[in-house]
């Protein structure tokens, strides 16, 4: 992440739109984000580090959208710094709806201090099983929690979108006529009205 790049750049383009975008894949070594997270421990910037890197490229590419490990160490609050939006998804499970609280309480640190303007664009109820109740009852704390910043879109549980990762491969090329496409391409459409 604060090192030159070692990853693979490509060019993407949408069915529907004509604009390109490109994307960095993950590197492919082994390096874990425990090993790249200890690299940024007791440095005085380490904070700022993805912001600085990703500054040159704003007139470049007037969005970027950084996917974050699902924990709260110094990689995603590098994300948390450099980003001028949060998309926060939440499963819907209840140790999913206890961590919320933590994220909660990071993302005001990181307001107070390193980056003023962050704000929550939506949460997103991800892995919804809507025959279950307590996945009903955690949607609802969900919707109590978050309010408006709550997107309409659900996206449920799927073979297809657990299968698409162990494939490489994203859900619109995986399986681009299932219904979790037909979810994300919602949510995209959604979080687009927002920004």
């Amino acid at each position: 992440m604060v090192k030159k790049p070692t990853h693979s750049e490509g060019e993407l383009r949408s069915q529907n739109d004509s604009r390109k975008m490109h994307y960095v894949a993950p590197r492919s070594d082994h390096n874990n984000e425990s090993q790249e997270e200890s690299k940024l421990v007791g440095e005085i910037d380490a904070h700022f580090r993805l912001k600085d890197r990703l500054a040159p490229l704003g007139d470049r590419y007037p969005n970027i959208v950084i996917d974050c490990p699902p924990t709260l160490g110094l990689l995603t609050v590098n994300a948390l710094v450099a980003a001028t939006h949060l998309l926060i998804p939440i499963q819907s499970s209840y140790f999913a709806l206890e961590g919320t609280d933590d994220l909660l309480e990071t993302i005001e640190k990181v307001r107070a201090r390193a980056n003023p303007t962050l704000q929550i664009l939506g949460v997103v109820i991800t892995m919804h099983d809507k025959r279950t109740a307590l996945a009903r009852d955690i949607r609802q704390q969900i919707d109590k929690v978050f309010g408006s910043k709550v997107f309409k879109t659900v996206i449920t549980k799927s073979v297809r979108l657990e299968e698409s990762p162990a494939y490489k491969e994203s859900i619109f090329t995986f399986a681009p006529d299932s219904t979790g496409a037909a979810e994300y391409y919602r949510l995209c459409e959604e979080m687009i009205d927002r920004a």
